[in-house]
């Protein structure tokens, strides 16, 4: 199975978006979505971003429709309610499906059978630490805060590692 670093995903504009762009960065996937309870999840991941970033830090939103059809837009759609409603600046990738029988390569690495945190995901916002090496280093549930103290301190240690 190739690592983070060897996938590709396109960019919401349908640009390519080479993981391998994100070598030596620690990177908080998460798979987002514009109509779901979590969405001002948005705001703190932002926050993240700008945050961390200086230090080689970067969030990477992942839009997915399979939960309640909470993310029915377009790319466009998509790229503008991020923008106006939370002036996001972190990469996000084209929908993708992050379960099921056409699950994207990426999730098959962070969720498969033979991944680090297996099982399906549970919901919009769940999150996926990567290390600047590649390694999925933690998961957290998407009720976890993007700002929680657990994902903070993991995303100190990463960064301090």
């Amino acid at each position: 199975m190739p690592g983070f670093h060897d996938l590709k995903l396109h960019a919401l504009d349908g640009a390519p978006l080479p993981l391998e762009r994100f070598k030596g960065e620690v990177v908080l996937v998460v798979n987002v979505a514009s109509k779901c309870g979590l969405t001002p999840q948005y705001a703190a991941l932002e926050n993240l971003h700008q945050r961390y970033q200086a230090q080689g830090f970067s969030v990477l939103g992942v839009p997915c429709n399979q939960f309640g059809g909470q993310e029915p837009g377009s790319a466009q759609d998509i790229q503008s309610f991020c923008s106006v409603n939370y002036a996001v600046t972190f990469p996000l990738a084209a929908k993708v499906e992050v379960n099921g029988a056409s699950r994207a390569p990426l999730y098959a690495l962070l969720a498969g059978d033979d991944a680090a945190f297996a099982g399906d995901i549970t919901w919009n916002f769940e999150k996926f630490l990567i290390g600047r090496d590649g390694q999925v280093l933690a998961r957290f549930s998407p009720r976890t805060e993007p700002d929680a103290p657990e994902v903070t301190q993991a995303i100190d240690a990463a960064l301090a590692g």
